[in-house]
């Protein structure tokens, strides 16, 4: 007798709380599914022959806009004279046109199919373990087999042509792209990158401006967007987009202790004031944020800093070496120019240096 009452009490000690669930007489019932409706292409023969036409046209379309893209790639070149802004505006707008409708295509036709043409049942699957028994692995293979059947992608060969067509076609715009990753006129990548504008005596003048810099006009914990003046003069059909984006430094000033100099590059800066590439070292994004306490330049892409109190070197993030330096001194009436140009090619290092 005592150890029936010691069990129900057990039972009443491990039996879970209610909480605030309430029991109702009248739950609300499963309503179940609404009454099936048929498309008109399952009741119009007709229509459903439309909708086959309709879908393997849009894939088509999609094989008609890839060579678009390739063309367009062809029809506005932008390398060598042909690098001006209106080339440059119009290869981006065209390839990106054709590309895009390339893509829109596939999907409004697969859309389509999948509403117009595959069966239309509904189906409800109950939910099971996830691990299913080999009756149930046996009745996916089953499964898929009743898909191809319902869908018709085995029977229907214009559309599963069309659609192979149409995919194999939207790879291609992205390989002709690659094709600008290779060096340009068998130009070797390093050697361009190692060539900018900046040259002995080359004054140091504010982007966009053009005005030039006076040591005395940088202050202590400043820094200044740069290009050299000879940039300045070029117009966007001279190659200016191109030299400036190797071309670009940011000058910072500090108190001439706080630089950590080598001996080789002690004569590389005037009276505190550094200047080093605006090219991060990772992958190319200018480097433009700069922390006056702790002297950081801050990549925005992915967060790379460089330490600009000590030859720029990496203090944290993917880039893998420091941001070249552009030797600076004064000339005759103060202004600030380049000793010469950088040591060592700017830009990711990707790039095999020498």
């Amino acid at each position: 007798m005592a150890h029936e009452h010691d069990t129900q009490a057990v039972e009443r000690v491990h039996r879970p709380s209610a909480g605030l669930a309430v029991a109702v007489d009248d739950p609300v019932q499963n309503p179940g599914l609404p009454p099936h409706r048929p498309r008109v292409t399952d009741k119009d023969p007709q229509a459903k022959r439309r909708a086959i036409r309709t879908v393997y046209t849009l894939f088509y379309v999609s094989v008609a806009a890839s060579i678009w893209a390739v063309a367009a790639y062809m029809l506005f070149p932008i390398e060598g004279e042909y690098a001006t802004m209106g080339n440059i505006r119009n290869n981006n707008l065209f390839i990106g046109l054709g590309i895009a409708f390339a893509l829109l295509a596939i999907g409004i036709g697969a859309i389509h199919w999948a509403k117009s043409i595959m069966s239309d049942e509904e189906h409800v699957e109950e939910r099971h373990t996830t691990r299913g028994t080999e009756t149930t692995r046996a009745a996916a293979v089953q499964a898929f087999a009743a898909a191809n059947e319902e869908s018709g992608f085995g029977r229907r060969k214009m559309i599963r042509n069309s659609l192979f067509a149409a995919l194999v076609a939207s790879v291609i715009p992205g390989i002709t792209l690659f094709r600008n990753l290779a060096p340009n006129d068998g130009n070797d990548p390093v050697q361009l990158l190692n060539e900018t504008m900046w040259a002995r005596g080359e004054r140091l003048v504010l982007d966009p401006e053009g005005t030039p810099v006076r040591a005395s006009d940088v202050t202590i914990g400043s820094a200044f967007h740069i290009i050299p003046e000879s940039l300045a003069g070029l117009s966007h059909d001279e190659g200016y987009l191109e030299e400036k984006a190797k071309a670009i430094v940011l000058l910072v000033r500090m108190l001439p202790e706080q630089l950590t100099e080598s001996e080789e590059r002690k004569d590389w800066s005037y009276d505190g004031i550094v200047a080093y590439s605006k090219v991060c070292t990772h992958v190319g994004c200018p480097v433009a944020l700069y922390e006056q306490q702790t002297h950081h330049l801050l990549c925005p892409c992915h967060q790379s800093q460089f330490d600009v109190s000590d030859h720029a070197k990496v203090v944290f993030g993917p880039a893998a070496r420091p941001l070249p330096q552009l030797p600076i001194t004064v000339d005759a009436e103060g202004y600030l120019v380049a000793k010469d140009g950088f040591a060592e090619p700017v830009g990711p290092s990707f790039w095999e240096r020498h």
